[in-house]
């Protein structure tokens, strides 16, 4: 059943031209080098510190592991995350989409 809901949502991504992240609900990231991350549609922080961030996510968990990381921002659906950014890996947990 999943697999066929997220289907539909590719389908109505390319015939209404929406971007996937939005279509899939799927967190968007933007990484600036190795000093800034910036996280779009994220579902909550389960872990801090200044060397690990876990960052809840649809489908599982971001991991952004560094150096001297922080929370520069952060709002029901964006976090921006800076410091040395060393290493980012997906968790996933299999349930949403």
């Amino acid at each position: 059943m999943r697999s066929f809901r997220r289907k539909v949502r590719q389908l109505t991504s390319e015939l209404f031209d929406l971007p996937q992240d939005v279509a899939l609900n799927v967190p968007r990231m933007t990484l600036v080098g190795s000093v800034q991350l910036y996280v779009e549609n994220h579902r909550g922080v389960s872990h801090f510190s200044d060397r690990a961030l876990h960052v809840k996510i649809n489908n599982g968990e971001l991991r952004i592991l560094g150096e001297q990381l922080k929370i520069r921002a952060i709002y029901p659906e964006e976090v921006l995350i800076e410091g040395r950014i060393t290493s980012l890996s997906f968790k996933e947990t299999g349930q949403g989409m």
